[in-house]
């Protein structure tokens, strides 16, 4: 019998990557969706199935993390072996705009899980997608001894669900994880990030669409790696005889400012003629270097990421001016892998 998988967010950047990932090593998957009145699932089109074809392995779910009636009942339904916890209000600086329900899907969402899989009583492993905001203003490198000191409501309610994820595990035997998990992007992050949000502008200003992007805080440094990297990194940590946490990342970092030049240097323009200051884009408290160890991961697990911050960089502008491209040709576009 294949194993099962349960991934909630599993329509976004990562739990598209992981649904890949998971098929591919055989899994049976399944996967919590919101209802929306608009279709959500786009990153999930080269694998989507039909309901009605034979032996699929690819199931989608109507839930939500706010309704624990819901996740008991589907995890009795579904009896994942196991449950991949990547959903949440993942914008830092819309945290800000909406910090209760930040906290309330982010963090009390994670407890609901939590405690539907306690109250379901199944017998899985459990991942919890950690954050590097958790570590906020504690000096880099940051790894999993470094003190949390979070700067946004989304890292405080992150805090929440990592501490909640250890408590289960201490308190009823849970086989439990946290992947502190450093910025990894890719074509299919959100567009409102600012990796994205540089490469999509980068596209649109060498075609003559437009002139200038808006960006906040330039002297910001990330650890930014590929995010398909990292999702196998955390179906390693569940693939371990013993559960522990653990940081993923590069351990190399840059910021905004040098990703900004490596994206406008990849269609040959100078970044500096195109990119314009906005305070409003600007944090209320800003994180300024975030900079990741993953030696524990490197070890234990035989993690390493090969892809570099220029490469991915590189690699996200040229997905977004072929999809542009393609946008203008009328061609059928689908996000890119």
């Amino acid at each position: 019998m294949p194993k099962v998988a349960l991934v909630t967010g599993i329509t976004g950047q990562d739990g598209s990557y992981l649904a890949e990932l998971l098929l591919a090593k055989d899994y049976e998957v399944h996967g919590i969706v919101r209802r929306s009145s608009t279709f959500n699932s786009e990153r999930l089109d080269d694998i989507y199935q039909d309901p009605h074809e034979y032996d699929r392995r690819l199931y989608l779910h109507y839930g939500d993390l706010t309704d624990s009636v819901s996740l008991v009942n589907l995890l009795r339904e579904v009896q994942p072996d196991e449950v991949y916890h990547l959903g949440a209000q993942s914008h830092v600086m819309v945290s800000f705009e909406i910090p209760e329900y930040t906290a309330d899907t982010t963090g009390t969402g994670t407890i609901r899980l939590l405690e539907a899989i306690r109250a379901s009583r199944i017998d899985t492993r459990y991942y919890q997608a950690s954050s590097s905001e958790m570590f906020g203003s504690s000096p880099p490198p940051q790894s999993e001894q470094t003190p949390f000191h979070p700067r946004s409501p989304y890292g405080v309610a992150k805090v929440f669900g990592y501490w909640a994820t250890v408590n289960y595990r201490e308190a009823y035997g849970m086989y439990a994880v946290n992947g502190l998990l450093f910025n990894h992007e890719s074509p299919r992050r959100g567009a409102t990030f600012v990796t994205r949000k540089l490469s999509r502008a980068v596209a649109r200003i060498d075609a003559g669409l437009q002139s200038k992007v808006h960006l906040g805080n330039l002297e910001a440094v990330r650890d930014w790696g590929y995010a398909p990297e990292y999702v196998e990194g955390m179906w390693r940590m569940l693939q371990a005889d013993e559960p522990c946490d653990y940081v993923l990342a590069t351990g190399i970092g840059a910021t905004v400012r040098d990703f900004a030049e490596a994206a406008f240097a990849t269609v040959g323009l100078d970044w500096r003629e195109h990119v314009a200051l906005d305070a409003r884009y600007l944090r209320p408290s800003e994180v300024d270097h975030l900079i990741g160890d993953a030696s524990r991961a490197q070890c234990q697990l035989s993690w390493r990421p090969n892809v570099s911050w220029q490469e991915l960089a590189q690699l996200m502008t040229k997905a977004d001016v072929a999809k542009l491209a393609d946008e203008r040709a009328g061609r059928l576009v689908r996000i890119d892998r």
